[in-house]
């Protein structure tokens, strides 16, 4: 769950292109929800802590807008689908193409290795 983290936070902070499998989308929100909810336990102690959940949440919109569009387009839709309220939940949940689209191949890989089996 954390690789994810690091590989949605580090390796693409501001990556827009491509694709991102569902696991992908969905582990980058369950740790950045879990991250949230310890500085807002933090803060029932400490609340002049608040500027490093501020600083936390900044750092953190362009890596989430970055895997958000990257979803989108696994689905094979436009990044722009992902500010569409209750419709970019239902793109989160759903499938990503099979095979290649037009934002790229599939992360999954499941037609190219498909398309292998009688190739000698």
């Amino acid at each position: 769950m954390f690789e994810w983290y690091k590989k949605v936070v580090f390796e693409n902070y501001a990556n827009f292109n491509g694709r991102a499998r569902r696991s992908e989308f969905w582990y980058f929100a369950l740790v950045n929800t879990i991250i949230n909810i310890i500085f807002n336990l933090i803060m029932l102690e400490f609340p002049y802590f608040s500027f490093v959940q501020l600083a936390y949440s900044l750092a953190m919109f362009i890596p989430s807008l970055a895997v958000g569009v990257r979803r989108m387009h696994d689905v094979g839709k436009s990044g722009w689908y992902y500010i569409i309220p209750i419709y970019n939940l239902i793109l989160a949940c759903t499938d990503g193409d099979y095979g290649t689209n037009e934002y790229g191949e599939d992360p999954k890989n499941q037609i190219d290795s498909i398309n292998e089996i009688g190739v000698e």
